[in-house]
């Protein structure tokens, strides 16, 4: 008989389980409390029993683990010092979605060679997350792939649900079931409307198709997640503004959901260039000043060097912590626009 199946596929290679791989990285009590306690801070801010400003701020993607710790040590510092304005979350993003081809990430790629050991890239992913949260820095990340929340949710304490994937059944489905925050971004060509419906879609209970944590295949149950929100990170025009952020607000507001704005001071928004994430930070920290108060938390991407640099064909010539991905802005520049940021918002909640 004539093969039906895997026509155009050259290889399968069985992966650890999930629980396999939190039996090898197991979390321990320090960080248990730290993405407990990032996730009910996120919460307190997104229901306004919390009047700090969320900041998740961090490389555009991870690709180099000593450089993401060596971020990570600087960061965490810094949110114990402003912890009394700002609740800091480090960004870090293991999957990046693709239009056609490129690098879609430190699990897919982790050796930046076209080697494609995700084996590799789950293990050290989790072990990178486990070893911020124990600084007592929470973590975010996006997740792109539907099968690995299942190996590191546990460690996640903000998650996103991105712009390409926003109109997804199965990305809303998983948000539903997913145990922290999830903000979901307006679409690519700036379409608040569809954030809202995932919004509202996943905080429904869902059954579908996935696996459990030993790896089988598993009708999901899930009960909803309360802690839906949108994240504003501009589309074909930037939509930061105050006009953009009250038609955020009226969308909201029709579909009974509450009014809680993440703005990606990134992306569309600053048109992909780094310095003009300033712009962006200082006009929501004027509304924020005006008494804005839907505008509960910004996205900043953010490295040890600014700017980006091309990706060669040996990883080996690379810059050691500028972004491989998207510009980012340098951890001077960081710190300074953070302080700045703090002192303003302790004057407005004294």
């Amino acid at each position: 008989m004539e093969q039906l199946h895997d026509l155009r596929v050259s290889r399968i290679i069985r992966l650890p389980s999930p629980g396999d791989l939190k039996r090898l990285l197991p979390v321990g009590e320090r960080v248990a409390c730290t993405v407990t306690g990032g996730r009910r801070e996120v919460e307190h801010i997104l229901t306004g029993e919390d009047a700090r400003l969320l900041v998740i701020v961090g490389p555009c993607s991870i690709h180099d683990v000593d450089a993401a710790l060596e971020y990570a040590e600087k960061l965490a510092l810094l949110r114990r010092e402003l912890q009394d304005d700002l609740c800091i979350v480090m960004r870090v993003y293991f999957e990046k979605p693709r239009t056609t081809v490129g690098w879609k990430g430190f699990i897919n790629d982790p050796h930046l060679d076209d080697t494609y050991d995700i084996e590799h890239g789950l293990f050290y992913a989790r072990k990178l997350l486990i070893e911020i949260n124990e600084m007592g820095l929470p973590a975010a990340t996006e997740f792109l792939d539907p099968i690995s929340p299942q190996y590191m949710a546990d460690v996640v304490s903000w998650a996103a649900i991105g712009a390409r994937t926003i109109e997804s059944q199965t990305h809303r489905q998983m948000a539903s079931g997913l145990s922290m925050p999830v903000g979901f971004k307006n679409s690519t060509d700036g379409r608040l409307g569809v954030g809202v419906d995932a919004i509202r879609s996943a905080m429904h209970p869902h059954s579908f198709l996935g696996i459990d944590q030993e790896g089988h295949s598993s009708v999901i149950t899930t009960k909803g997640n309360p802690f839906g929100h949108l994240v504003l990170r501009g589309g074909q025009t930037p939509n930061y503004d105050e006009k953009s952020i009250a038609a955020a607000e009226l969308l909201l507001s029709r579909a009974g959901l509450p009014l809680s704005v993440v703005v990606d001071c990134s992306h569309a928004n600053s048109g992909k260039k780094y310095e003009r994430q300033l712009m962006v930070w200082e006009d929501v920290l004027q509304q924020r000043s005006a008494g804005k108060k839907s505008v509960v938390g910004v996205m900043i991407e953010s490295n040890l060097y600014c700017g980006n640099q091309p990706f060669p064909e040996d990883p080996d010539k690379l810059e050691y912590g500028v972004s491989i991905t998207d510009e980012c802005l340098s951890w001077e520049e960081s710190e300074r626009m953070l302080r700045q940021g703090a002192e303003i918002i302790h004057n407005l909640v004294k």
